[in-house]
């Protein structure tokens, strides 16, 4: 789960990392109004949306008046911004953020992340701030400070001082940036973060080290230790497919294809949608509907997957163990007389009560197409949505 910028600033200041000082607005004329309690002569007005590159994109303005503060607001809210990081429809801009400006002498890049191939975190930095880690990783490599943590221990004083050192960092900042780097390193672990990114950590000119942007995304799996962490959710800047599955317990994640998925297990999801694609078509979706799909279950995530309006045809894959192809069956069956499908509905069945599912779905009366391998369950769809395509073609030119 990701949350917003000012978000995650509030968060890592409870932990003891220094912030600029800066308001939320919901409104031209509240961010003005913001604007003037923060005080100063200069301020920063920040798009609140779950994705970087805000600055390249118009999302970021530096204004010197209140008049400009508004007009910037005025041409962002509502608006949809697109950067590199989301999908071509972009992400509504619905809050802004207003800080103070700051004075700046050197910027930082700074991130904690999971490291899988040493299933530890890693401490990643650079003195390149305020691009992407791409970026930077691409241009200048050398300059990546890398460093994992012991999870035994937590991240100890000396390996964050040589984190500072490798930084280039004065003598009379070497604290500081221990206290951020540990404050920082508590914020991760204690909340099952799965990433946090401060880019830009900036140095001012009076010496404080401040986190200028943050970004932190949380482990869904975790969320229900943290309730005051799940309660920073914002469900407008989520997929609404991915965000009703979610709400229903269901793994999905939307794709641009056409053959939606119901399958059972990550794994064999992956697979799934790697064969249709060996057979010529494109998946709409991922959806994994776990190992105890109940009939009702079943009939919530085909509802999900026929809610999307560029399904063309569903492809349902179930290898039935601690599931049971009876199940799944008089799921599809619920779903099927419930939902006015359109669209040719391919189902493959396998393992557990495999036989009274397919007793269940020849006996139902409905147009469904059953194969008895992957493969084959795959092509059919596959030929079934081409077929169905070609017909409603005929229909119009007819017409």
């Amino acid at each position: 789960m990701d949350i917003h910028e000012y978000q995650a600033k509030d968060v890592l200041a409870k932990f003891g990392v220094q912030v600029a000082q800066g308001a939320l607005a919901y409104s031209p004329e509240q961010a003005a109004y913001r604007a003037r309690e923060l005080g100063g002569d200069k301020w920063v007005v920040k798009a609140q949306v779950h994705a970087g590159g805000r600055g390249k994109a118009g999302g970021v303005k530096i204004c010197e008046t209140e008049n400009e503060i508004q007009t910037a607001c005025e041409n962002m809210f509502g608006k949809k911004l697109i950067t590199h990081q989301t999908s071509p429809e972009g992400k509504g801009i619905y809050r802004v953020y207003v800080e103070a400006a700051v004075a700046i002498d050197r910027e930082i890049y700074l991130g904690f992340v999971l490291d899988r191939s040493s299933q530890r975190v890693m401490v990643v930095a650079s003195r390149e701030g305020g691009m992407e880690i791409e970026e930077i990783s691409e241009e200048r490599p050398d300059s990546i400070v890398r460093s994992t943590v012991d999870p035994a221990v937590g991240l100890l004083d000396f390996q964050s001082r040589e984190i500072a050192f490798a930084l280039g960092l004065e003598p009379n900042l070497i604290q500081q940036m221990v206290r951020t780097l540990k404050s920082c390193y508590r914020a991760f672990t204690d909340l099952d973060a799965t990433m946090v990114e401060i880019n830009p950590l900036v140095i001012t000119s009076d010496k404080r080290i401040l986190a200028l942007d943050a970004k932190m995304t949380f482990d869904d799996n975790a969320l229900f230790r943290h309730p005051q962490i799940s309660e920073l959710r914002d469900k407008s800047q989520e997929d609404p497919r991915e965000s009703r599955a979610a709400d229903r317990g269901l793994s999905y994640v939307g794709l641009e294809g056409n053959i939606g998925c119901i399958v059972n297990g990550a794994g064999l999801a992956m697979a799934t949608m790697d064969t249709i694609k060996l057979a010529g078509g494109e998946p709409a979706n991922f959806l994994d509907i776990g190992g105890g799909a109940t009939p009702e279950r079943v009939a919530k995530a085909f509802r999900l997957v026929m809610s999307d309006q560029n399904v063309q045809a569903v492809l349902v894959n179930i290898f039935a163990g601690i599931n049971r192809c009876d199940w799944v069956a008089a799921g599809v069956v619920q779903a099927l007389k419930e939902v006015n499908v359109e669209v040719p509905v391919v189902i493959r069945l396998a393992g557990t009560n495999v036989e009274e599912g397919q007793r269940i779905l020849a006996q139902s009366g409905l147009p469904i197409i059953r194969a008895n391998t992957l493969m084959e369950a795959a092509e059919r769809v596959v030929v079934s949505w081409q077929n169905d395509l070609k017909q409603n073609t005929n229909i119009r030119i007819a017409q």
